[in-house]
């Protein structure tokens, strides 16, 4: 198991540092926004502004999650599927279902590591900015758009590990259909009520890639 988590690591550490490197930097971005607003207006049009017309600042971070777990998904999977590797890796002496989820663990562990990098920076600057109730409008807003992070990563890994092309265009339809649930409302906290759902729907979508690699299976046994 360990050697699966090494061999993971190798071909998305560059990857996952760039990763981090970006989302941070987008968050940061955000942050030095409010920061901004409250230098030149201070902290209390900060609060009537989210109040009054229910801004949180960090609208241009709703993809950014998105976007960062497809492209791990891209950089851990695809490669394995171009040099046929994945063949080789499912002929060890390892149950394959077992294996692809080690694989798929290592990736989310990844993400999450990225995704909470970003959300302990928010959370150390809203804290000294905001009374409790509007960092959490903030972050549970926020917490949506993470969430799809981890679908996309789960989804796209279901593409890229599907073995007939035609087979991955309509995983990648029905990605985009899944995808789209968490883009259906822009309110803020629009999702509050949801997200005991939304994070078993998230965390169902990793049978996804199962079902690829049970095809891949009875490809290879045929």
């Amino acid at each position: 198991m360990y050697a699966i988590f090494y061999k993971e690591w190798i071909k998305t550490r560059w990857y996952f540092l760039l990763a981090v490197v970006t989302t941070l930097g987008f968050t940061g971005y955000c942050m030095l926004r409010i920061n901004r607003v409250i230098e030149m207006k201070g902290v209390a049009h900060v609060w009537e502004v989210m109040l009054e017309r229910d801004a949180i600042f960090i609208d241009m971070m709703q993809y950014i999650p998105l976007i960062a777990g497809i492209l791990m998904a891209i950089v851990q999977f695809v490669p394995e599927m171009q040099r046929k590797c994945l063949k080789l890796t499912l002929h060890l002496p390892y149950p394959e279902l077992k294996m692809t989820g080690n694989m798929l663990l290592s990736g989310l562990i990844l993400l999450l590591v990225c995704f909470a990098s970003n959300f302990l920076l928010m959370e150390i600057y809203l804290n000294t900015v905001l009374v409790h109730e509007l960092k959490n409008h903030i972050l549970l807003t926020a917490l949506t758009w993470y969430l799809a992070g981890i679908s996309g990563y789960l989804l796209i890994s279901w593409v890229c590990l599907e073995p007939a092309w035609k087979r991955r265009i309509i995983n990648l339809v029905i990605t985009v259909l899944l995808l789209r649930v968490f883009f259906l409302s822009p309110t803020p906290e629009a999702y509050n009520k949801f997200l005991p759902y939304l994070l078993v729907y998230t965390l169902l979508t990793a049978s996804f890639s199962w079902l690829s690699i049970i095809r891949f299976k009875v490809g290879k046994q045929d």
